[in-house]
């Protein structure tokens, strides 16, 4: 599915919906992601054809885009780019579908989640693409160090994934309003409070997140 909500653990294609006012809608556009993380719904959980994410083929940003068409823009609570892969493999596209949702309104918000190895996938800097385009972004810290975040991530580019993600986490605040770092509850008190300190350091928000089974 390409545009789906949440509902408890289950995904839900928007247009099986009878009502989409007030709902977060989440865009996914890849399978394609670096990291092969220990606690990933990829690794961890079995869905139903009728309930998964999993692509069989990358929608173009034309498909995307007429499918947004079909809706009221000011219905949605928020618009997210987020599915089972890692968006900024798809930087160019993401952008060129914000861009057209900014340009039907302004302000919609939209966020975005990544695992913060953008630049690395692009061997370049990509944050000032995000510059009035994206509103949130969403950034997995998963640890408070790096052996340890590249133990659960196994990060094809190596144990300097994570100060990777940090220095994209720094660069991010230039051009966005919100930027959160995010860690899963399992890690622990301990770790979290490491993790806490270090959005204090850079000076971004922290967000505990439950962990799904």
């Amino acid at each position: 599915m390409i545009l789906y909500t949440l509902h408890g653990n289950s995904y839900i294609d928007i247009g099986n919906l009878e009502s989409v006012k007030g709902i977060n809608v989440y865009v996914n556009l890849t399978n394609r992601c670096p990291c092969s993380c220990t606690f990933c719904l990829r690794q961890t959980k079995e869905m139903t054809e009728s309930n998964t994410l999993w692509l069989k083929k990358e929608p173009s940003v034309e498909e995307v885009i007429e499918e947004f068409k079909k809706y009221d823009l000011n219905d949605f609570h928020e618009v997210i780019f987020c599915g089972f892969g890692e968006p900024t493999e798809r930087i160019d596209d993401v952008i060129q579908i914000a861009s057209a949702l900014k340009l039907w309104k302004p302000d919609l918000p939209i966020r975005m989640n990544t695992n913060g190895l953008g630049n690395l996938i692009h061997e370049k800097d990509i944050t000032p693409m995000f510059k009035g385009k994206i509103d949130t972004i969403s950034i997995s810290l998963n640890a408070s160090n790096d052996e340890e975040y590249y133990r659960l991530t196994r990060s094809r580019f190596g144990i300097g994934s994570f100060q990777a993600m940090l220095d994209f986490a720094k660069k991010c605040k230039e051009y966005v309003s919100h930027v959160v770092l995010s860690v899963v509850d399992i890690i622990g008190e301990d770790e979290i409070k490491k993790c806490q300190a270090i959005c204090n350091d850079i000076g971004v928000t922290l967000r505990v997140r439950p962990f799904e089974e």
